[in-house]
């Protein structure tokens, strides 16, 4: 725990954990005692109370986000000659699937105010061999999934939501997965719905779809017969243990979203005028995975920031159409992701973070002089 005037960290996993170590200790023993690591009811249920959670039909857990978005991508048949439109504001996983499956990334740029994929970008980019958009819903917000799931059935292709930083997110009233083919997640610890190690998850309307990708995250195993392998597949699987942490947490998953929530508001009312968060859109709900905020002089405030002991972070600073990794892929400027990834700073977040915290770290910022 921390005061106001003591070091305020970039994200607080122990006081956290602590508040929910009696139930975590339960677990740990029932996961032990039952003896079924890989698979079983804790994984089973999860599933069942995760897809209940996000209002969709179908959930399969994996065993990191970064595989969810290759299972969708591989299961829908999306590969070499195929082109998949992301945004180039996002984190490499993101790509790192489309490459994974021998599709092309699309790049384009994102809304000015959310930082969110454009959907006039991406409208421009369908071209024959498109055959996906990834909506990346990040920061805690959804991208707008109703003017993008409109454009993906007009021309027939899919509409995959990147929901690894969304967990509880709302837009129009619908969580990820219910408007578009699939979505993912990521339940990496710092994530709002945080595993102890990694793991993953797809949702999706889609039983069939659903049911190719549990097969191919098993080693391409039959549902009938276990010794049969229909196609070849890999082995990416939640793990009981982390199903039953994440079923703990998932049961206080609204509770600190609204702690987040809560965080948000106080920045917005305490930051000086130009240190600006990024927007929410009125149609959006946001969980605030990030306190993501734009300033004049990044280098200036993060050095207050560290003299006064408060973390910080940045995401991202690099478009990935600007990454060594995917410099073949970059076909032009994207100037709004660029402009911004000059500015933005990610600020404390997390959902004990209090007031006074809050005060302090806004205090700090607004005595910046440049």
């Amino acid at each position: 725990m921390t005061g106001p005037t003591q070091p305020t960290p970039f994200l607080d996993l122990a006081d956290q954990i602590d508040r929910l170590r009696d139930q975590l200790d339960v677990v740990w023993k029932t996961v032990l005692w039952g003896g079924r690591f890989v698979g079983g009811p804790e994984v089973r249920a999860f599933e069942a109370e995760f897809a209940e959670y996000c209002g969709v039909a179908r959930c399969v857990g994996v065993g990191n986000g970064t595989d969810a978005l290759e299972l969708i991508l591989a299961a829908l048949g999306i590969g070499p000659g195929d082109e998949v439109i992301v945004p180039t504001n996002t984190f490499v996983a993101t790509v790192e699937a489309v490459c994974a499956v021998g599709a092309r990334p699309r790049f384009v740029d994102v809304l000015p105010g959310t930082l969110l994929i454009d959907p006039a970008g991406a409208q421009a980019a369908i071209g024959p061999r498109t055959a996906a958009i990834i909506a990346v819903h990040l920061f805690g917000q959804m991208a707008d999934v109703d003017v993008l799931a409109d454009m993906a059935s007009r021309h027939g292709i899919a509409l995959v939501e990147d929901a690894s930083q969304a967990h509880g997110a709302r837009f129009d009233g619908r969580r990820s997965g219910v408007v578009g083919t699939a979505a993912t997640y990521s339940f990496y610890p710092g994530k709002n719905l945080g595993s102890f190690g990694d793991g993953g998850a797809v949702v999706s309307n889609d039983p069939a779809l659903v049911c190719r990708i549990r097969k191919l995250a098993d080693h391409g195993r039959s549902p009938d017969d276990r010794y049969v392998h229909d196609v070849s597949g890999r082995n990416s699987r939640l793990d009981s243990l982390q199903a039953a942490i994440l079923r703990v947490k998932l049961g206080v998953l609204d509770e600190a979203n609204a702690g987040r929530v809560t965080a948000m508001q106080g920045y917005r009312a305490l930051l000086p005028d130009w240190c600006v968060p990024v927007a929410v859109d009125s149609r959006a709900e946001p969980v605030h995975h990030l306190a993501v905020v734009r300033v004049p002089d990044r280098a200036a405030v993060t050095a207050a920031l560290d003299a006064a002991g408060i973390g910080w972070g940045l995401h991202y600073p690099i478009p990935c159409h600007l990454q060594p990794a995917f410099a073949e892929f970059a076909e032009a400027g994207l100037p709004v992701a660029e402009a911004a990834a000059r500015h933005i700073l990610s600020l404390p977040m997390f959902p004990t973070l209090n007031i006074d915290q809050i005060r302090r770290i806004c205090d700090v910022i607004r005595g910046v002089a440049w």
